[in-house]
């Protein structure tokens, strides 16, 4: 290895020689997670990339169910009733995700949230693969470069992440509707719910969020309102990374609820009309 490969990564100079594959001290399975993390993230891209690309299923009139792989449909390819904030875009053609302009915003803030860096970054990049484990790359630059400085800009993406959050709010308000009218409360507006409260523990517990509420305070005795909130966003931080795993599995299951429903395939139980 030449003195260039030394001066950079695992090789840079103040850092231990290590001769061995980890310092773990035993033949323990580190490699399990990354494994894990890796099968369920592109499991969960590849379902909601063919999701989002079907264009039918998404939509149970008798009840306004909207799943959230298509809110806000802003096209007028979609079904009647379900555009709730209009339809400022003319037909799409076949593929396109009808919900263009909230999909984006919703896929670059869980790239740039804290964990979910520290999940790909391990996982799928391997820097590293674990705690005491050598990574493979020679060189190591951090987020101090183009594409990964952009992770700076999570705190923009978290200020849409609230507004699609209150968008999924009103989705599930509206899905109180009986079949021919008037309140309705079935099973769907349940997962509905639990989908919605799952958001926004894991939106209100960004990072980002609790370094806005709580941050850049000289004496938290002087703001006795920004404490409280902090605190309660702490708690909240402290789950994160079980809240960014709970809310992937309950958007696919709302989805995947309101598909069936919308295909035929169950009935909706009804509790009330």
């Amino acid at each position: 290895m030449s003195s260039a490969d030394l001066s950079q990564g695992v090789g840079a100079v103040g850092r231990a020689r290590v001769g061995v594959r980890t310092l773990r001290g035993g033949r323990d399975r580190w490699w399990l997670q990354p494994v894990l993390t890796v099968t369920g993230l592109s499991l969960w891209v590849i379902y909601a990339v063919v999701r989002t690309a079907l264009q039918r299923n998404y939509w149970v009139a008798d009840y306004h169910y909207l799943s959230p792989f298509y809110s806000p449909c802003l096209t007028t390819s979609c079904a009647p009733g379900s555009s709730h904030l209009g339809t400022p875009f003319g037909n799409f053609p076949p593929l396109l995700p009808y919900a263009i302009l909230s999909l984006p915003f919703l896929l670059v803030f869980r790239l740039t949230c804290y964990y979910y860096r520290k999940a790909y970054y391990r996982s799928y990049y391997l820097a590293p693969p674990a705690c005491a484990v050598a990574e493979p790359h020679r060189t190591y630059h951090g987020e101090t470069r183009f594409p990964l400085i952009l992770q700076n800009f999570h705190r923009w993406f978290f200020y849409a992440a609230v507004i699609l959050s209150g968008i999924n709010s009103y989705d599930a308000a509206v899905a109180f509707h009986g079949k021919g009218g008037g309140f309705g409360f079935g099973l769907g507006n349940l997962i509905l719910i639990a989908n919605v409260i799952l958001l926004w523990c894991y939106t209100l517990g960004c990072h980002s969020c609790r370094n806005i509420v709580g941050g850049r305070l000289r004496h938290f005795s002087k703001h006795p309102i920004r404490y409280w909130a902090w605190g309660k966003v702490s708690l909240l931080n402290g789950r994160h990374m079980q809240f960014a795993w709970f809310t992937l599995l309950s958007l696919a299951v709302t989805d995947a609820y309101i598909a069936f429903v919308a295909a035929g395939v169950f009935p909706d139980p009804r509790f009330i009309n």
